[in-house]
This record gives C-alpha cells, structure tokens and sequence, in this order.
C-alpha cells in the first residue's frame, strides 16, 4: 500500500510538472499586443466621445498610459451602464475602466482595484425648481419622481434615501436623466457629481441646479475578473507609481476638478 501511495504522489508530481501553465490574462495581453477594455458608451468627463469624434475622458487616458507601459495597443469597447460587468465577466474585455464605485454588492462578481478617486452621490433638479428641494427631506416625498442609471450607485442611493419618491430607472447613460428633469419627465436626478458636471456642458446653461448635499461619497475603481489576481496587481502598482509621480493628480485636476477639457473637448 505505501509502494501504491509513493508512486501515485510521484505520478502527480511528474505529470503536473510536465503541463504546461495556463498564460494567465496579463500574459495574454502582452503576448496580442492589445488591451481590451470596456467603457461607459458616453460619460463625462472619465469616457465619451468628444465633439472631434474621439474617445476621450479621465479614465480612457489612464487606460492609454497602461497600455503605454505594457508596451501594447489599446481598444475600447463600448458599452451602455448595465452592460460593463456582463462584458468583463464573458471576457469580451481584460477589464473594466468607468466611473464605477466599488461597492459591495458589485464586489461579489467582480475584483476592484485599488480607488483612484473619491466619488460624491447627489441630487440635481430643473434649475426653476431648485427653490423646493432645498434638503434632503423636500426631495423625499410622495409624488415626487426621480430619476436613475439602472444599475447605479446613485439607484441604490435613492432606494435607500428617496424610498418615498416614485423612482424611474434609466437604461444608457447619465445624459438620459439631465434630460428627463429638463422635460419634466422627472422633478429630480440622482448621479455621480463629476459625472453631472462633465454632462451639463451638452444642455442648456444654467438648465439644472445641483442641491447642496450629498446622498453618499463613494470610491471609484476599475474592476477585473476575481481569478485575474495577476493583472490586479499590476494595476495597483500602476496607480501607485502614477499617485506618487503625479500624473494621478495631473489626470484628475485637468479632467474631474476643473471644467478645463471643455474647451478642447
């Protein structure tokens, strides 16, 4: 019996040694010189198409300078809200870059990579309106309806704030809701701040107001599949190397906290 088990443990090691290792998702990246990853369809100021016809935003350019420093091309994918994870997961994408706040629930299916920005959830209304929904407690009440991104923080923000208020979810991104509180579609919004500020350069001036609090302040992250912990890795020390030399800071001041790409976008 131990002749048995002594060979069979032999058996495994030699037979195990001699497959050959799985090229893991960064390996394959490297060895097709492209990086695939999907993106928000149009969201403003982290991906859209600008009026030049060109991909561009916060995060399209970090995903550039990755592919910059993996020596590989890039291609966006484009993708309506509720579809970057379905996309990630069916490994159509090597990942998923957006303005995406790593939640808990999101967290079960996919891995976020470290923050790279801290997000603010709130409430916006048609700027003639702005006078009723001064706080929180105007804003949460029967027969008031508001408007969401399927699939959002600022849903999930709004089932747990505004429960009293008829929600209405939105399918496509989040110029969808500006223009559902301009037509009256909607009295109020819920959306990712810079989100908002980088949509409302498409609509009227001075259309929207955006209310003086905020529902929740949250972290954004790009995401890979759980079993890509290679890849993870890389891009966490991607994000520290880009934090500690500044072009995190440099990214995120030009795009997120200025309204400085309008003119040029």
């Amino acid at each position: 019996m131990k002749k048995m088990w002594k060979f069979l443990i032999v058996a495994v090691l030699v037979f195990g040694l001699a497959l050959p290792a799985a090229a893991d998702t960064l390996e394959k990246i490297i060895q097709r010189g492209e990086l695939r990853v999907a993106v928000q369809t149009q969201g403003p100021p982290f991906s859209f198409v600008d009026k030049n016809g060109k991909r561009s935003g916060s995060s399209i350019d970090l995903c550039r300078l990755m592919a910059k420093e993996m020596g590989v091309k890039i291609k966006f994918l484009d993708y309506d809200w509720d579809g970057l994870i379905p996309a990630l997961m069916s490994k159509k994408a090597d990942m998923l870059a957006a303005d995406m706040t790593a939640t808990l629930k999101r967290a079960l299916k996919v891995t976020f990579t470290d923050p790279f920005y801290l997000s603010k959830s709130v409430v916006f209304t048609k700027r003639a309106n702005a006078g009723k929904f001064q706080s929180l407690e105007d804003c949460n009440k029967p027969g008031v309806r508001t408007a969401v991104l399927l699939g959002s923080t600022g849903a999930t923000d709004a089932k747990r704030l505004l429960a009293r208020t008829t929600i209405k979810p939105y399918k496509g991104g989040g110029p969808l809701l500006i223009n559902a509180v301009i037509s009256g579609k909607s009295d109020i919004g819920v959306n990712d701040l810079s989100a908002i500020q980088g949509q409302m350069q498409n609509f009227p001036k001075d259309s929207i107001a955006i209310l003086p609090f905020a529902l929740s302040a949250q972290p954004l992250s790009f995401a890979v599949r759980p079993e890509d912990t290679h890849l993870l890795k890389w891009i966490n020390l991607f994000f520290m190397w880009v934090r500690s030399d500044g072009r995190l800071k440099q990214n995120l001041d030009y795009w997120v906290n200025s309204n400085r790409w309008r003119k040029d976008h």
